[in-house]
């Protein structure tokens, strides 16, 4: 069993494949299971399933590996690798039938919940059937076409995207800095599900996303492909992006949706509420 990228990126190819399909089949038949952090953050019957199977496919490919996944416990392991999951990232979508959903999955090595990492591989299998995925070194892909950011756009004319936490109070701090931040880009979008916000950064669908709050299975597969097509993705003060904040956007304008989020208030939203 080798822990090299390109090893890892086929499995993560398949496991994301292998979820994405079972997920889109049933996506007509979802119900709420559970809900976590509020009334509106919920669990449906499928992201326990998608994780059952994602779970178990692991266990028969890479039965050394550990495993964190958005809805179960840790699982340890003895390679180096852990596989962070997302069963499915945008349940609301899923729940209302929208598209923009997917499964996540991401092979890393390092401490996986402190989002101390290093990603090595990722895929991302999205609601339309498209597959995205990354290795570390070996560049950013969408259904076979390499994914490559060559042109920046100035803060006026970037279209962000952006994402909100289900906890109320925080919600309306979020709404505030977007209020800040609409007048000086082209225009905001709210699509529900971080790691295809991501993807789509790396495929200049987005110019630049931004959001608070991301937990490493949001995150670790769609920075990944963001890196490897040529985007930063990044804390406020450009070290790794973290559960505080993530910024992605081209290197040559980082800078400017970076000082722009700061003078909106994004550094330390939260704070009075802490």
């Amino acid at each position: 069993m080798t822990n090299e990228p390109h090893e890892l990126l086929k499995i993560a190819r398949t496991l994301a494949t292998e979820a994405g399909e079972l997920i889109t089949k049933r996506v007509d038949s979802a119900k709420v299971t559970a809900t976590k952090s509020s009334g509106v953050d919920i669990v449906t019957q499928m992201d326990l399933a998608a994780e059952s199977l994602l779970r178990a496919r692991i266990a028969q490919l890479r039965p050394d590996d550990a495993i964190l996944g958005e809805e179960g416990d840790d699982t340890p392991g003895t390679s180096g690798i852990t596989w962070v999951l997302d069963p499915i990232d945008g349940t609301v979508n899923y729940l209302y039938g929208l598209p923009t959903f997917g499964v996540s999955v991401a092979a890393v090595s390092g401490p996986a919940r402190t989002h101390e990492w290093t990603a090595l591989a990722g895929a991302v299998y999205d609601g339309s059937g498209r597959l995205w995925s990354a290795g570390a070194g070996l560049g950013a892909w969408c259904d076979g076409e390499r994914l490559e950011r060559t042109e920046s756009a100035p803060l006026e004319s970037t279209l962000l995207g952006t994402g909100f936490q289900y906890i109320a109070e925080r919600r309306a701090i979020q709404g505030q800095i977007v209020a800040r931040m609409l007048p000086q880009v082209r225009d905001i979008r709210r699509m529900g599900a971080a790691a295809i916000d991501l993807c789509h950064v790396a495929a200049g669908k987005l110019d630049a996303y931004y959001e608070h709050g991301l937990n490493a299975w949001d995150l670790a597969a769609g920075a990944l492909i963001a890196q490897e097509a040529g985007v930063m993705v990044a804390g406020i003060d450009a070290g790794p992006p973290d559960e505080h904040l993530t910024i992605a956007a081209h290197p040559d304008s980082w800078p400017q949706v970076r000082d722009a989020l700061e003078a909106a208030g994004a550094r330390d939203p939260f704070a009075a509420l802490k």
